[in-house]
């Protein structure tokens, strides 16, 4: 199968209202490309490891939406152009032109699987679920993972550094909080290294289904990880939920521009004598990141550690 592509020109105040009058067409493979830069709502809910450097917003964008060639009988086009006209009458359009291109069929959804792979870190297996098991992995503790559309499987440098300290850290009977817990690769791992409870907030809806189904492919029984949808830093029920001087080791592998004010509050939920162990830290942000985490009287830094661009922190409540 084969998909049209089609390449809208228009402007940045004007993509939301284009997307919307395409969905209404019953298009709904749509694509905006543009280079506004994202706000701090935005990056809260962003799960990334670094923000791309854009080049200045010039006001442009283009919006590509796509029809299966065997079902596109051309009479889509001018309807979108028709609406175009409509929207020009009340706002900048820019150029409204319309690009066609021929693209091959993809799983876009699940296209990167092929380039997951089981590999080893720190003695530990980790595979994708849809991978055997194969001799060189008997003995060592295997993870399983199925990422779907929630962030982290393991192979990036970050999530690799706090594993490094989760191995370092976690001891048998542990209290463990994974902030920010993406795919619950961390909560896992740590559950097998020792930690008898985990708790993992995320943001993401697509996270907390995650986090709980690479918890049951792990053979990890529901009552030892509970996974709550919600910002621990200023949501007060969250934090309740989450529970107060109760964790000896907390992870969070996120954003530097979260891991700032979460600095700041994360010592309430921790014990005295307890590991916060983070990366997601580009290291043109580490400054930054140490000197929020020096501004909390409670927190003592005890390593830093950098793995290509990326940097690791792990700071000891006092």
């Amino acid at each position: 199968m084969k998909w049209n592509k089609y390449s809208l020109k228009t402007t940045t105040e004007a993509v939301d209202l284009v997307s919307n009058m395409l969905m209404e067409l019953g298009i709904e493979g749509i694509e905006i490309e543009d280079n506004v830069q994202l706000s701090e709502s935005d990056i809260k809910t962003m799960f990334v490891d670094f923000l791309p450097e854009l080049p200045p917003d010039d006001g442009a964008a283009t919006v590509n939406f796509y029809i299966d060639s065997e079902e596109d009988d051309r009479t889509i086009i001018p309807k979108v152009k028709e609406g175009l006209k409509e929207l020009a009458e009340f706002i900048n359009i820019g150029e409204g032109t319309i690009e066609e291109s021929e693209t091959e069929d993809k799983d876009w959804i699940n296209n990167w699987k092929q380039y997951f792979k089981p590999f080893v870190f720190e003695g530990i297996v980790i595979k994708p679920t849809w991978e055997e098991i194969d001799d060189s992995m008997q003995g060592k503790i295997v993870v399983n993972i199925d990422p779907g559309t929630a962030f982290g499987t393991g192979s990036h440098e970050t999530t690799q550094l706090v594993i490094s300290q989760l191995d370092k850290y976690v001891k048998d009977g542990d209290e463990l909080l994974d902030v920010g817990c993406g795919s619950g690769i961390l909560s896992v791992i740590g559950l097998m290294l020792g930690a008898k409870h985990a708790v993992g907030t995320d943001l993401d809806p697509n996270a907390i289904v995650a986090t709980r189904e690479n918890a049951e492919i792990n053979n990890i029984s529901m009552d030892k990880i509970e996974i709550l949808e919600g910002n621990i830093i200023d949501d007060k029920k969250i934090k309740d939920a989450v529970g107060y001087e109760r964790y000896d080791v907390v992870a969070a592998n996120i954003l530097a521009d979260v891991l700032i004010p979460l600095s700041s509050c994360i010592t309430d939920h921790m014990k005295s004598g307890a590991y916060f162990i983070t990366s997601g830290i580009i290291n043109t942000k580490e400054e930054e990141v140490v000197e929020a985490f020096r501004k909390n009287p409670l927190l003592e830094i005890v390593e830093i550690n950098h793995k290509g661009e990326w940097v690791n922190v792990t700071a000891r409540k006092k």
